[in-house]
């Protein structure tokens, strides 16, 4: 969608294109479907932080949709999908104890740089330009808040990825390991 229009980056709030609008549409039946196989597979209680990231995502996401506003952000806000490759990449390395250690190690970069690049980056400049140039109410306001909470959980899962991946010393609960594998969150 930005490929095709990059002048939407220049209307953030009221940039619209068909590309972009199917793709906020796409993306939020995406996290209903998960939401509902994670409730339906009883995985709720290991799985909550998924269910409250989804939640939000589609309460905004449903919000563009209907008025038609910010579906930019929104389309740049997906961009953090780009690094669920790599993250999903390290949990089957996990998972699988994949006896090459180099394998690991080369994804464990990889993921640290598309971690900045497409999580954190568009995230910060999103909330940056929210709180700048967004009219805190009504649709403004709950969109910022949503952010805001988004970059709680997205600072939350990067102190998380540091300490597994790059200081397992200072990591807690290491002991405590779910043998079911519940707490790769957590790892």
């Amino acid at each position: 969608s930005l490929w095709h229009s990059p002048e939407l980056l220049s209307d953030i709030q009221d940039g619209y294109s068909v590309s972009g609008h199917l793709l906020v549409c796409f993306s939020s039946g995406y996290f209903i479907h998960d939401s509902l196989d994670i409730i339906f597979n009883h995985q709720s209680r290991s799985s909550w932080e998924y269910l409250v990231h989804h939640a939000m995502a589609i309460s905004a996401f449903l919000s563009l949709i209907i008025t038609g506003r910010f579906l930019v952000a929104a389309v740049l806000l997906l961009l953090v999908e780009v690094s669920n490759i790599f993250l999903t990449i390290r949990m089957l390395l996990k998972m699988s104890n994949v006896p090459s250690p180099a394998l690991y190690e080369a994804n464990k970069y990889l993921n640290l740089v598309m971690y900045f690049a497409f999580r954190l980056a568009p995230q910060s400049y999103l909330t940056w330009y929210f709180l700048r140039s967004v009219e805190l109410q009504g649709q403004g306001a709950f969109l910022t808040a949503n952010l805001l909470l988004l970059d709680a959980m997205i600072l939350m899962y990067f102190s998380r990825l540091l300490r597994s991946d790059f200081f397992p010393s200072l990591r807690r609960g290491s002991a405590e390991r779910d043998v079911d594998g519940e707490k790769f969150l957590i790892d």
